[in-house]
């Protein structure tokens, strides 16, 4: 993914609007221990020989991580249809190969320390670069794509989800535990990747795309970036793709969770596209508010509250999450977006797992089993 900013421009004004793709990282898991296994030289090779698999399995930096990619889906229905395929394929590839894979933002308590890297040149290379970082990085999220016609369209609707992502995060949040010790927060993932790597977590508004150009132009005459995926921020516009790509999100225990939570920010894309074409988007927040409600998200996830900043009052993140559900009807219903969101936030389920099933372990492995569960299954 190169660093062609004229081809990149013309990919946005030939894309199509709210095309989808769908990305979820899943941890190698020993079935037996549930340790993390630096097995993902081994799975891909078997992916390899899978006509379906071969080109929507992939390597996300760490040896225990496989992502499965969805590819491009004309609608949202397809787009779940094409992933839940890949996810039952995949999860009957790894049960064969005597593994298994889990879906939390963190491992409760794989250590970093015994991280190793994918041995290709790229990541070769990334390991050189970012040091500690890329070894302290054993996360796992879900990012979803959104075409978006037009590379100046593009950027403003990147600007305005960035107040967007501490909602979505929150709903999203679901890795309570490091290190085999409760953090405290619902999203300790957050802290680990968005706030160590570089060019990371909420970027600041560019308004067009000749800004935005003008400053990756920078990054790359510098030496500070020679591709676009190392642009880590948590709402980007992807080069190679024409999307606008949604990258806040941990990853989900539950198959359904995964799949609502893809529906949401599909949409939230696709409203924010429409209100700026009717011109009835509101003034967008200021940095420091965002990141104010950033922070109330990783701390308490669904069961919190956020700012409604617009009215200065604190609202309960699930009251805030049903106004973006309202807000969001007329691209659901021109999109066939159903969106069924759940009660509980899964940190908040976790917790409660540990303490009814006595220990960590028990807990980590029924939710291992529900991930086989619900993203094992074949579609119907």
């Amino acid at each position: 993914m190169t660093l062609d900013l004229h081809d990149a421009r013309e990919r946005f004004e030939e894309s199509t609007d709210f095309t989808i793709g769908l990305e979820e990282e899943f941890a190698i898991l020993d079935p037996e221990t549930l340790e993390l296994a630096h097995r993902y030289e081994d799975v891909k090779a078997a992916c390899d020989l899978d006509e379906v698999l071969a080109d929507s399995a992939a390597g996300e930096l760490i040896a225990s991580e496989v992502e499965i990619r969805s590819g491009r889906a004309e609608t949202f229905a397809e787009a779940v249809a094409l992933q839940a395929e890949r996810r039952a394929r995949l999860f009957a590839l790894v049960d064969s190969m005597g593994l298994a894979l889990g879906a939390m933002g963190t491992h409760p308590w794989g250590s970093y320390l015994d991280q190793t890297i994918i041995d290709t040149p790229h990541y070769s290379r990334l390991r050189e670069e970012l040091g500690y970082v890329a070894q302290r990085n054993n996360t796992w999220s879900l990012h979803v794509h959104v075409g978006v016609r037009g590379a100046d369209r593009a950027i403003v609707v990147c600007d305005r989800m960035r107040e967007l992502l501490p909602p979505l995060l929150a709903l999203s949040a679901n890795s309570p535990y490091l290190d085999r010790r409760d953090s405290g927060l619902a999203s300790v993932r957050s802290e680990i990747f968005t706030r160590t790597f570089p060019r990371c977590g909420v970027p600041s508004p560019f308004v067009d795309w000749d800004t935005y150009a003008g400053f990756v132009d920078l990054l790359q005459r510098t030496n500070s970036v020679v591709e676009s995926t190392q642009l880590w921020w948590s709402v980007r516009p992807h080069h190679s793709f024409g999307t606008v790509e949604v990258r806040i999100c941990d990853a989900q225990t539950r198959g359904e969770d995964g799949s609502a939570l893809a529906g949401l920010i599909v949409a939230c894309v696709a409203q924010t596209a429409i209100d700026l074409d009717e011109g009835t988007a509101a003034a967008p927040l200021a940095d420091r508010e965002i990141e104010e409600n950033l922070w109330r998200a990783i701390r308490y996830g669904l069961a919190g509250k956020l700012i409604d900043f617009r009215t200065g009052e604190e609202v309960e993140t699930r009251a805030y999450l049903d106004g973006l559900l309202g807000w969001t009807a007329p691209a659901r219903a021109a999109l066939g977006i159903d969106v069924d969101l759940p009660d509980e936030g899964g940190s908040e389920r976790f917790r409660a797992a540990v303490e009814s099933a006595g220990s960590l372990e028990a807990a980590y492995r029924d939710a291992v089993a529900e991930t086989a569960r619900t993203y094992g299954r074949s579609p119907t």
